[in-house]
């Protein structure tokens, strides 16, 4: 049994599942709560010179405000170790994802999430007694650090918890608890004033999160993908007993041994393998744009006119209606996740680009900065909710968190810089949204160099195509010359089409079909070597496979082919790809 059946079998997304996923969901508000915290703790009041005043430079402030600004004076030439202690935080975000997002491809998930959120929580009450402004960056890196593998490992388990089905709900209700996670957080920041109670009180969740966390198993398809088939069979029936579907028959067909030990090399393979190295690299710098234009956005939100605190919880709440956009475009064939997410880039490099030129004294339109700077974050928090599913969908399990890890390691640089950039207006008041519009824009017209992977089976431990370093092309084995080769013409087949023979086999156990030959269901049939996903059921053709009037087609086992195989348009299925054909000319 392969592995996705297994989990339709026991349940993609069943009563236990739910519970999991659930627990891993609502640990982003503790996260988002986290990664925030700079935004209230380093507040800046406003303030006076005054030598005769007794603070430190005679800074005297002006509103009653007590966070880290306040107490230790940060202000002036101190003023740029607030943006210091939010790149940190990013700088140890980055570390840890190349750190541990590896380390749990090769040790596992669940021991590695264990660790690095117990180390979080400790180091998240650090940051509430810190002593010295020294002591609290410190804290920061070391949050940061924990934070950025915790997060890796979290939204891994999230997606190998549940059929493959499920990947696209499950990722975006993480991303959609993040946003609200800010929302809440602005809303305990008005509630909670003094700093180090607000520091104390967002970490707090964090313990009682760990206590939940203890029960949750590993993650079945990394012991699948490690060759540990035996676990990987006991968590499942597992988590079909839980789920009432009781499976004591499950039994997983085992890897070829070769491919599970090429499966491994985690960030050699991503170097050494061209096509991983030309996804990667694309990826990186999607995930780089996404993390500068949303954690610039974001973490600008305190310096914007009105209340910081409704700022907070408006730049989070802005985010809700663009998750629902993304579950109806990411599932579409006409959009996917490639057109998605390059759509969403570059319409919030747009929106960017219309603050840049906006007239100045617009501020009282309907239209004006404020509001086409909360477009723009909307736009960017469905683009980076559909990258963080489709880089998922594009690197095998054996070496998703490493893909994960570098990709996101790429995304912790642009979250180093984002606190700087809206510092940047006393340059000139349009230089942040500039660097956010060119950024969107440009990534955005690089995501389109990647594959589509709407409707393609995942990936476990099976090598990506091989490219044709000429041509850029997908390599297609080989047939025997007597075939006729036929590429890039369309071959339709009609509701119509006869069939006699044996069509498909179902787990070793023969098919009857009577009807029309293909059922039409989600307007994806996706064919890789030997084998038919259609829906819920994985179809391995082992003869003649369709017989058309009077011409028989032969799909032979050497065929390979790993994009949307047919597209349905007025009930016909076209298909343009290499066949090898044996018969009279069609």
């Amino acid at each position: 049994m392969e592995l996705e059946d297994a989990f339709r079998a026991v349940g993609e997304f069943g009563p236990y599942q739910r519970r999991a996923v659930g627990l891993l969901v609502l640990l982003q508000l503790y996260m988002a709560g986290q990664a925030m915290l700079l935004v209230l703790v380093g507040a800046s009041p406003d303030f006076l010179v005054d030598q005769t005043a007794a603070g430190p430079g005679g800074v005297r402030f002006t509103e009653d405000l007590d966070s880290i600004v306040t107490e230790w004076s940060l202000v002036q030439d101190e003023a740029y170790k607030v943006s210091l202690a939010g790149s940190l935080f990013f700088a140890g975000v980055l570390v840890g994802n190349i750190v541990f997002g590896p380390l749990s491809d090769s040790i596992g998930r669940r021991p590695v999430f264990l660790t690095v959120l117990f180390f979080e929580v400790l180091f998240g009450f650090l940051t509430a007694v810190a002593p010295s402004y020294e002591m609290f960056a410190l804290s920061r890196l070391l949050v940061g650090l924990m934070n950025g593998g915790m997060g890796l490992v979290c939204f891994a388990l999230t997606q190998e918890y549940v059929g493959r089905s499920y990947w696209a709900m499950t990722g975006t209700m993480s991303n959609c608890a993040f946003a609200v996670g800010i929302a809440l957080f602005g809303l305990l920041g008005f509630c909670v004033r003094p700093w180090r109670t607000l520091a104390a009180t967002t970490n707090s969740p964090g313990v009682l999160f760990f206590l939940l966390a203890v029960v949750l198993p590993e993650s079945p398809r990394w012991l699948y993908s490690q060759g540990r088939v035996d676990e990987a069979e006991e968590i499942l029936r597992y988590v079909a007993m839980r789920n009432g579907c009781p499976a004591s028959n499950l039994k997983l067909r085992r890897a070829d041994p070769a491919l599970q030990r090429k499966g491994g090399g985690g960030l050699l393979r991503l170097v050494s393998n061209p096509v991983l190295r030309w996804r990667t690299m694309l990826l990186m710098f999607t995930w780089y744009a996404c993390s500068l234009v949303y954690y610039g956005l974001t973490l600008g939100a305190g310096t914007t006119s009105g209340s910081r605190y409704g700022n907070v919880v408006m730049y989070g709440l802005v985010e809700l209606p663009a998750y629902p956009l993304c579950m109806y475009f990411i599932n579409k064939p006409w959009a996917g996740r490639r057109r998605s997410t390059a759509g969403f880039l570059c319409l919030a490099g747009a929106s960017c680009l219309c603050t840049v030129i906006l007239p100045e004294d617009s501020a009282g339109a309907l239209i004006n900065s404020r509001s086409l700077a909360l477009m723009g974050k909307l736009l960017v928090s469905a683009a980076f909710n559909v990258v963080y599913i489709y880089t998922a969908e594009l690197y095998p399990t054996s070496i998703r968190n490493a893909g994960l890890g570098v990709c996101s390691m790429a995304c912790r640089v642009g979250g180093i810089l984002a606190p700087f950039v809206p510092s940047m207006r006393v340059v000139h008041s349009s230089l942040p949204f500039t660097v956010f519009c060119l950024s969107g824009l440009t990534a955005g017209c690089l995501t389109l160099l990647l594959p589509e992977t709407l409707g393609s089976p995942p990936g476990e431990t099976l090598e990506p195509p091989p490219l044709d370093p000429a041509s850029g092309r997908v390599l297609h084995p080989k047939v025997p010359a007597h075939q006729h080769m036929i590429q890039d013409h369309c071959f339709i087949y009609r509701t119509t089409v006869s069939y006699t023979g044996p069509l498909f086999h179902i787990q070793d156990h023969p098919v009857s079909y009577t009807g029309p030959l293909f059922h039409i269901q989600d307007h994806c049939f996706i064919y890789r070597t030997i084998l038919f996903h259609i829906q819920d059921h994985c179809f391995i053709y082992r003869t003649i496979l369709f017989h058309i009037q009077d011409h028989c087609f032969i799909y032979r086992t050497t065929v390979s082919y790993t994009g949307p195989l047919f597209h349905i348009q007025d009930h016909c299925f076209i298909y343009r790809t290499t066949v090898s054909y044996t018969g009279p000319s069609s």
